[in-house]
């Protein structure tokens, strides 16, 4: 169990400048796009306007961050054998300028420490690395990018390459480094990747996550900032997918791809493997009848599990963006409503507000019921690189239970 101590911070402002492959660089002023925790009567709240663009979240002062760990220990089992502090926030955790004096004060608990995200372009002397893991530091998910000092400087802006990469191999040999890398076609990928991950299985990485790199708003870019980088492509799924598997089996760390895949556990959704048919007796009957609204990476999975459920009842509709939690109502428009049925489930974390998402899913004159499914169906790169196959199995037949539960609710078939 992680508790977060979130100490804020802005991206493009606390982390030393963009990255030029940054999710929120070139943000435009947006509309709030509308999610599960707006008011019925209104579109847009703190989580879908300025949440999603995170332009508020100034970097907090250590004691406020203190404080509100405290709290949540009070909440939960200090003897826990597994917790652990993450620090991290909207900014790099390595720019954070009270970082050590939060880390000095939270190892008073002696809880261990997990430094969230970053990509280390605060570090100006990789001596810090050691401090950090004196004063209880034993994780750090670090966004290495590449091992070559040169490309660092000129996609990651940082100003001190040659120490962050220190700082990197130090928290390697002495912790448990999760390394992530975006991967740019024709930047650092190719033989520059094959030398990233091969310094990081000298210097003792636990992990790699390779990251698919997002330029167009299909891919994920939600916030009018496409393309983020002119004239680059984005890898294929299925590339990308083949990218990951093969640096999994040529070098000995723990390799995860996200949006796909992971080799070791099958996410994401595990249960879509024949192998792991056998789990789906677990799930409950299905008694209602729905289209599931998804992403065009999960469709394929989900429909393949629905099939082995055996039910006519369900069928998956794929929308054009790539990934389910970054669909907005421009994306449900899209849809041939045709192959809706009365009832439609659209994901629980999807930026529509449930007027726009009724009135665009009935605009054919159907009146239909749209209910909201889990927030997740599986667990991505980042998530299942920590965790075993059964526990990722565990996991989705927990989260496919709470769909069909949705599906039997909002689709009860009247007699």
């Amino acid at each position: 169990m992680q508790i977060v101590a979130d100490v804020g911070g802005i991206p493009g402002k606390d982390c030393r400048g963009f990255c030029k492959y940054c999710y929120f660089r070139k943000v435009k002023p947006i509309e709030p796009l509308g999610c599960k925790d707006c008011s019925p009567g209104k579109i847009g709240c703190p989580q879908c306007s300025e949440g999603v663009t995170e332009t508020k979240n100034e970097f907090k002062m250590p004691f406020f961050v203190v404080n509100e760990v405290q709290t949540t220990l009070m909440m939960t089992n200090p003897n826990d054998k597994d917790l652990k502090v993450n620090i991290s926030g909207g900014g790099d955790v390595s720019c954070y300028p009270h970082l050590e004096e939060l880390t000095g004060t939270l190892h008073q608990f002696d809880i261990p420490m997990h430094l969230g995200y970053t990509s280390g372009k605060g570090i100006d002397d990789s001596e810090i690395a050691n401090r950090l893991i004196n004063q209880g530091v034993d994780e750090v998910t670090f966004t290495l990018f590449s091992s070559n000092p040169k490309l660092r400087s000129e996609w990651m802006k940082d100003p001190n390459p040659e120490e962050s990469l220190k700082a990197a191999r130090i928290f390697a040999e002495s912790t448990d480094l999760h390394a992530a890398t975006v991967i740019i076609p024709g930047v650092n990928d190719g033989d520059i990747l094959h030398k990233t991950c091969a310094d990081l299985e000298s210097w003792g990485a636990k992990a790699l996550i390779l990251m698919r790199f997002a330029n167009t708003t299909n891919e994920g870019l939600i916030l009018g900032n496409e393309p983020i980088v002119e004239d680059i492509t984005s890898n294929t799924v299925d590339e990308f997918r083949k990218l990951v598997e093969d640096i999994n089996k040529e070098y000995n760390i723990r390799v995860t791809g996200t949006p796909v895949c992971d080799p070791e556990t099958g996410a994401p959704f595990a249960l879509a493997s024949s192998e792991n048919e056998i789990y789906l007796q677990f799930i409950q009957k299905i008694t209602g009848e729905a289209t599931i609204i998804t992403s065009k990476i999960a469709a394929p999975y989900i429909e393949e599990i629905f099939n082995k459920l055996d039910t006519n009842d369900v069928n998956v509709v794929a929308t054009n963006k790539d990934i389910a939690c970054l669909i907005t109502k421009e994306d449900l428009e899209e849809l041939d409503l045709s192959d809706v049925k009365k009832t439609a489930i659209i994901p629980g974390r999807a930026f529509v507000h449930q007027n726009d998402a009724e009135k665009i899913l009935s605009a054919d004159g159907i009146d239909r019921v749209v209910g909201r499914g889990p927030e997740k169906l599986s667990v991505d790169g980042e998530m299942s690189g920590t965790l075993t196959e059964e526990n990722v199995i565990e996991r989705e037949l927990e989260l496919f239970r709470d769909l069909v539960e949705a599906i039997n609710f909002f689709g009860m078939k009247r007699i």
